[in-house]
């Protein structure tokens, strides 16, 4: 055993010995040199390192101790090693210990654990400490280097507390859009129910009236309730595209199609201006989600005859690089350099004043900017003051030509104003949608029999078994929808009846409905012409 306070290197420590003729004198010196060395190297450790013999008993501190528990190395030689410890581990440390000196093998100690030293003053702090044997003779002792692990435990606790200050951020994220998603869905509904009925409303007032002066009140309210309708949808389609409400549905679509549609919704619109309106007929085909891209055009096109007095707009689809290029062109009043980050914020309008009548709500390109991010295009503008504006962006081409004629919007005939003789199923369970559309359909000459909700839908069809159309909301009472009133119209009068569903429900549920050549899906609100032409459309009339 060795003397306390010094350390002897043991035979695993000692260099090879040099052959000299004077043996006894030079394998002094080298355990002398040996010793010392053995020491330097220890005390140059980063760690701090402690050897204790088999007792338990410390022979040795390197200078780390001092600063890491704050005794005198020396001091510590002979006093258990459980002195460096807090009271209450110092009963279980003495079996640990015992149970490593009769398997000894280097490890890390306490692996799973959460180890504590105690410094000289009392205090705590944790540790790490890696454990190695060192055999002299028949003796088995033990050197343990010790870290403070402090920084790295603070550290690993701030990370974990981050994890859960994400988790819970991440958590009452999915609560937020959960919430919203529940907003919108209240919001499609009961906001476009007031708008429907003033619309409904309206149209039965034209028909009641040949006063000049009342046609030009109901224009203008009609205009007003446009004007409404067209924010509210505006502000609810920005909300459904932040939430992530609105998924892509990618297919081939010809570009054809969309181009057809486009050209039919602007092409008065422009002539009203004295614009001419150039639209391709580009015969591609394209990979993309074609409402949303008809979306985006719809958007680019009213906005370029809204800023062109004079002049043209153009829509062009031209192959590029194995993609499609949409370009909208204007010879409008242009957009100033300072102006052009600006234009797809929120309620930003070129050249208008806070305070100054607006045409418009300056929403249209915030939404192309965001559909833009959810179709992973890049919207590129070219505009000069005075020298008109140009919006571009490329799709994907699709890899077949045969595309289907797929535009996302189904054209609806006008209703030319001639009274039908039809009979009519309407369930609305909204009381003032409901009395509005009947006075509606009535003053159009429909025969008209309405229901709250399925139940006293399916009591009129066991009862009525002529109906020609059934025209029903989507959302009813109790959680049942009006397919279910198709369903069982079907059933009982035949597959062939005619059924028009009206939703304030824009979700991808009722966006991937199957329709087939006697059913119509339509939004809230509807104005009452087009609701009337719809019709007319599936009834041949």
């Amino acid at each position: 055993m060795p003397k306390e306070g010094a350390l002897d290197a043991s035979p695993c420590m000692t260099p090879t010995a040099v052959q000299s003729s004077e043996p006894s004198a030079t394998h002094e010196a080298m355990r002398m040199l040996s010793s010392e060395l053995v020491r330097s190297v220890l005390d140059s450790a980063p760690d701090a390192m402690i050897i204790i013999d088999s007792g338990g008993k410390i022979i040795f501190a390197n200078r780390q101790v001092l600063a890491l528990f704050g005794h005198e190395p020396d001091t510590l030689v002979g006093n258990p090693i459980e002195v460096l410890l807090p009271e209450r581990f110092r009963g279980r440390h003495v079996g640990h210990r015992r149970s490593y000196t009769d398997s000894v093998r280097v490890r890390p100690m306490g692996a799973g654990l959460d180890l504590f030293g105690m410094r000289r003053d009392g205090s705590e702090f944790p540790v790490e400490i890696s454990l190695s044997p060192i055999t002299q003779g028949d003796e088995v002792m033990v050197a343990a280097a010790i870290r403070d692990v402090t920084q790295r435990k603070a550290a690993e606790r701030a990370l974990q507390e981050a994890r859960r200050e994400a988790d819970d951020a991440r958590q009452e994220a999915e609560h937020a859009n959960l919430a919203k998603s529940r907003f919108l869905a209240t919001a499609s509904h009961d906001l476009r129910q007031p708008l429907q009925t003033l619309g409904l409303l309206n149209g039965a007032m034209r028909r009641m009236t040949d006063d000049e002066e009342c046609r030009e009140i109901l224009e203008q309210q009609d205009q007003a309730v446009d004007a409404m309708s067209r924010l509210l949808n505006a502000l609810l389609d920005i909300s459904k595209l932040e939430s992530g409400a609105i998924k892509p549905e990618i297919v081939d679509f010809e570009v054809d199609a969309l181009f057809d549609d486009l050209r039919r919704d602007f092409s008065g619109i422009a002539a009203n201006k004295g614009l001419r309106l150039t639209i391709d007929s580009p015969h591609l085909s394209a990979r993309s989600d074609p409402a949303l891209v008809g979306q985006v055009l719809r958007n680019l096109l009213a906005n370029a005859i809204k800023y062109t007095h004079t002049g043209w707009v153009e829509l062009r689809c031209d192959r590029r690089n194995g993609a499609l290029r949409l370009e909208v062109r204007d010879s409008g009043i242009g957009i100033a350099d300072d102006q052009q980050q600006f234009i797809f914020d929120e309620f930003y309008q070129t050249g208008v004043s806070p305070n100054s009548s607006r045409d418009g709500y300056g929403l249209g390109l915030s939404i192309v900017r965001r559909i833009a991010r959810l179709l992973d295009f890049r919207m590129e503008v070219t505009s000069r003051l005075g020298s008109g504006s140009v919006f571009a962006f490329d799709i994907p081409a699709a890899d077949s030509e045969t595309a289907t004629a797929t535009t996302g919007r189904r054209k609806i005939a006008q209703s030319d104003g001639s009274n039908g003789s039809h009979k009519v199923l309407l369930v609305e369970d909204e009381p003032g949608v409901r009395n509005a559309m009947r006075m509606l359909l009535k003053m159009e000459g429909y025969q008209v029999t309405t229901a709250a909700g399925v139940a006293e839908a399916l009591q009129h069809l066991d009862a009525i078994p002529d109906f020609d159309l059934i025209l029903t909301d989507y959302h009813l009472e109790g959680g049942r929808t009006g397919t279910e009133v198709i369903s069982a119209a079907r059933a009982r009068l035949g597959p062939s009846i005619k059924a028009v569903l009206v939703s304030g429900d824009t979700s991808t549920a009722v966006r991937e409905m199957e329709v087939d050549e006697s059913t119509r899906i339509t939004s809230k609100p509807i104005n009452s012409e087009e609701l009337l032409g719809l019709m007319k459309s599936l009834l041949g009339g």
